[in-house]
This record gives C-alpha cells, sequence and structure tokens, in this order.
C-alpha cells in the first residue's frame, strides 16, 4: 500500500511517515498544495493524507481537483481549524474521513487501515488461502497459528498477491505499490523479494507462480474461488 502525505508541518510530516513506514506502507510526503497536486496526477496511491492548510495551493483545492478528475482515492484530512463548517466542507468534497489536529497515532493508523481497506473494494480484514492466514489490521500472517516472520516488504507483497488472487501482477505494479520515490527498485530486486517470499510460503502449500516476461501470480485454491473470504 502506498499513501501520500500533503503536510507543510515538517515534525508532523515526519512522525506521520516514520508511523506508517512501521506499519509496513510506502509512503510519499510533499509539504505544499502544488506538489501534492502534481503528485496525484502523475502517479497512483491507495490513501491520500490532506492538511488543509497547505500553502501554494490550498488543501480544499487539492481535493476538489482530484475528485474533478474522477478519482476514488480515499482521502483523510487532517487541519488544526476543527469548526463544523470546515469539516461539512471538506466532507462535501469528497474528503472519507477527518481528523482535527492535535491528534492521537494510534487512532490514526486505525482510520488508514480503515480508509485503505475500504479503498481496495471494503474486503474482509482477513485474508485466507488454503491454510494461509492474512490479517490486514495487525499486517501479521499465519500459518496453522504460526506467525510468519516477514519483512515489511515482504508483508506488503503479500498483501498485493493475496488481493489479487489468481490474477497477474506485474513487476511495475509492485513497484508502484511498495517503492517510494527515490527508491532505486531494480526488476533484480522485485525478482529477489518474490523468492524469500515464495520460500517462506512453501510449507503452507501456497504457491507465487512467475508469468514469464510479465509478473507473478498468486495460484488460486483447488476449487477455491478467491483468497478473499
Amino acid at each position: 500500500m502506498r499513501i501520500l502525505i500533503a503536510e507543510d508541518d515538517p515534525l508532523i510530516a515526519d512522525g506521520l511517515t516514520r508511523s506508517l513506514r512501521n506499519n509496513g506502507y510506502a509512503v510519499d510526503a510533499v509539504s505544499d498544495g502544488m506538489a501534492a497536486d502534481s503528485a496525484l496526477t502523475a502517479q497512483e496511491f491507495d490513501l491520500l493524507i490532506l492538511d488543509l492548510g497547505l500553502p501554494r495551493m490550498p488543501g480544499l483545492e487539492v481535493l476538489s481537483r482530484l475528485r474533478a478528475r474522477n478519482s476514488h482515492l480515499p482521502v483523510l484530512i487532517l487541519t488544526a481549524a476543527d469548526s463544523i463548517e470546515q469539516r461539512v466542507k471538506g466532507l462535501d468534497l469528497g474528503a472519507d474521513d477527518y481528523m482535527a489536529k492535535p491528534f492521537s497515532l494510534s487512532e490514526l493508523e486505525a482510520r488508514v487501515r480503515a480508509l485503505t481497506r475500504r479503498g481496495a473494494g471494503g474486503g474482509a480484514t482477513i485474508l485466507r488461502h488454503g491454510r494461509l492466514v492474512f490479517d490486514q489490521t495487525g499486517r501479521v500472517a499465519t500459518v496453522d497459528d504460526q506467525t510468519l516472520e516477514l519483512s515489511a516488504r515482504e508483508v506488503g507483497l503479500l498483501e498485493i498477491l493475496l488481493t489479487r488472487s489468481g490474477r497477474m501482477v506485474s513487476k511495475n505494479q509492485i513497484v508502484d505499490h511498495l517503492c517510494e520515490w527515490g527508491e532505486e527498485v531494480s526488476s533484480n530486486a522485485i525478482e529477489v523479494y518474490v523468492h524469500r517470499l515464495r520460500k517462506k510460503l512453501e510449507p503452507s502449500g501456497v504457491k507465487i507462480a512467475t508469468v514469464r516476461g510479465l509478473g507473478y501470480c498468486l495460484e488460486r485454491e483447488p476449487g477455491g474461488p478467491s483468497a478473499n473470504n
């Protein structure tokens, strides 16, 4: 999952970035509205955390432009102005949730989890694939109730494959969802992540198939329509 933070307070932006990265998300951050609008035009994200008081372009204008492009990207608004009028205006423009500063990081993380699930189609928080169970809330994978030791990248990769079970996922899609700006991630690096995850999933019987020259696919369970139950 990839998140864009548009926040001009460097302390808040840094705290949010570190917290969300620790939870396995890829995070990019901008400090003004023009940069946010440009990033949203050029790149796909799974969630936007948007401060209303941005320089160069107000947050509400960023939101208005986003929705004018028919984007359904989930948006969590942050603002120091906790007035009913501001809240209503943001929600009317298409925001999905609203938090007033100061806020609790644990509450924001919970709302991020809810919004990213909603943006992915509102599916269950528990994804099952044979003996493999993945908890999207706790971001923990288990096999027969035994926790798999996965890196943050491996957790993100597993989530992408599980939510697209039976469908091919290209290397470019993996990079877009796992990697941040400025990261030099080669095709070989993606192959390494897949190889490591494949080895850890082997005892569960879950298989990651390579679609030669195209990408990867989490094989469907025999007789099962989907990984989402």
